[in-house]
């Protein structure tokens, strides 16, 4: 595989990555979360995600917000393999 293309792949994965981080993030704002403290809960030997918080400067007040459903998050966050977020996500979910 070329450099060329090896690096198209990468960045496509990384842009695609950000927009997980973002429905994340928007979904937790909509429903009065702490996307840090969810995310803190599921990996909690890690440090601050640099991406969440980038990524949580370009959320929106939940007013102006599109409704992000619960499946939708918990799709998402699967379909990237963060399986213990999406744990926590189902038990926020479950206390709503």
């Amino acid at each position: 595989m070329s450099k060329e293309i090896e690096q198209k792949i990468i960045g496509q994965y990384q842009k695609d990555e950000g927009m997980m981080i973002m429905v994340f993030a928007q979904w937790c704002v909509n429903h009065d979360l702490d996307p840090q403290e969810i995310y803190k809960k599921a990996y909690p030997e890690q440090g601050a995600n640099a991406q969440l918080e980038k990524m949580l400067e370009l959320t929106v007040p939940k007013e102006e917000a599109g409704d992000i459903p619960h499946q939708t998050v918990l799709n998402v966050l699967q379909l990237f393999g963060n399986e213990e977020l999406a744990f926590v996500v189902a038990q926020e979910i479950e206390r709503m």
